[in-house]
């Protein structure tokens, strides 16, 4: 019997049955034995985002257009000039801020400044900041040549000076430098003599309490966790050791905090100190895996943060441009469709 109904709606699914054919096939290889406690899945609650973009923010006196920080990586090694190009042409097609890696060659030659030289990649509205040691900066104090720093800051044309603190990893280095003062004492006088906006981060053990508590209250741009999770350089120095070091300092390697745990820390200091916080500006990072853990620790942080991820944006940043293009653009897409459709509990 022919069917006359002329209401039935036209068949815009020419792909129903390749597409039902594959989730029979799939259907067995689809299950999963556990699922991420962090969230409570709300499916009413909100429409597809429209856009791919997360809608701004303010963040180290700069407007960005997505919550994520490209962490501090490589400088004077064969391949990284491609490397930070690549990375800061992300930066500006995506609105993100950027860490270069270690500038210290720069203080003795220019030869490796086509390494870092990537403000005309990044643009003018997206924040770039150099990077030196705390050793370094130690070194210069004692030499009274911190104007140095000054000129490393204007030849790049960067908003400041990132301070990687690592006394663990510089023990643990065969060929480690050793301090005659406390970081803290170093940072305090780098932020006296040279008036640069300052972001202080680890390098991948992460901050406990009682340096938190001191470097919340100092009149610093940001802190960088860099906690536990990713690389973990106390364990990549062992690993360069020989004989009994390497055997009896491996504890060393398991000493940190993560990423969440910093989190809690630094919510806790922040009813603690009350007004005497200064500093109030974060990125997560350290053992980022991806746009959920990111978007889970931005939530739990009560107060305005980007959260940072290197290895994943290295990978990608070793080939051509639109590799890296393709992964920073799902990144955004997945933390979009997070803070749509994810509570956290």
């Amino acid at each position: 019997m022919q069917n006359s109904d002329k209401s039935l709606l036209p068949d815009n699914d020419p792909t129903a049955s390749a597409r039902k054919k594959d989730h029979i096939e799939l259907a067995l290889k689809s299950q999963i034995s556990q699922i991420d406690s962090r969230f409570f899945y709300e499916p009413l609650l909100s429409a597809h985002p429209n856009s791919a973009d997360w809608g701004g923010l303010a963040f180290l006196g700069k407007q960005l257009k997505n919550p994520m920080w490209v962490s501090s990586m490589t400088g004077g090694t064969q391949m990284a000039g491609k490397i930070n190009g690549n990375l800061a042409r992300a930066c500006r097609e995506f609105g993100m801020g950027m860490g270069l890696g270690s500038c210290r060659s720069l203080l003795y030659s220019d030869d490796t400044l086509p390494d870092f030289d990537v403000r005309k990649h990044i643009g003018t509205e997206n924040p770039l900041f150099a990077n030196l040691g705390i050793g370094q900066l130690e070194d210069l104090i004692v030499q009274n040549k911190l104007h140095l720093i000054n000129d490393l800051i204007a030849k790049l044309q960067a908003d400041g000076l990132i301070i990687h603190v690592n006394p663990l990893q510089e023990w643990l280095q065969p060929e480690g430098d050793r301090f005659k003062y406390s970081p803290l004492e170093t940072i305090m006088t780098v932020l006296e003599k040279t008036g640069l906006k300052i972001i202080v981060k680890e390098v991948g053990q992460g901050f406990g309490i009682e340096s938190l508590r001191a470097l919340l209250q100092l009149e610093i741009e940001a802190v960088d966790f860099a906690a536990a999770g990713g690389t973990n350089f106390a364990k990549l120095e062992l690993l360069r050791n020989q004989g009994i070091r390497k055997e009896v300092f491996q504890a060393f390697a398991f000493v940190g905090h993560g990423a969440e745990d910093m989190v809690n820390m630094t919510n806790q200091l922040l009813e603690e100190l009350g007004e005497k916080v200064k500093c109030r500006q974060v990125i997560i990072s350290g053992g980022i895996k991806d746009f959920l853990d990111g978007y889970y620790l931005l939530q739990k942080l009560k107060m305005p943060a980007v959260y940072g991820q290197a290895s994943g944006f290295l990978t990608h940043a070793m080939g051509d441009y639109e590799s890296l293009r393709e992964y920073v653009s799902a990144q955004i897409q997945g933390l979009v469709m997070a803070r749509a459709m994810l509570r956290v509990r």
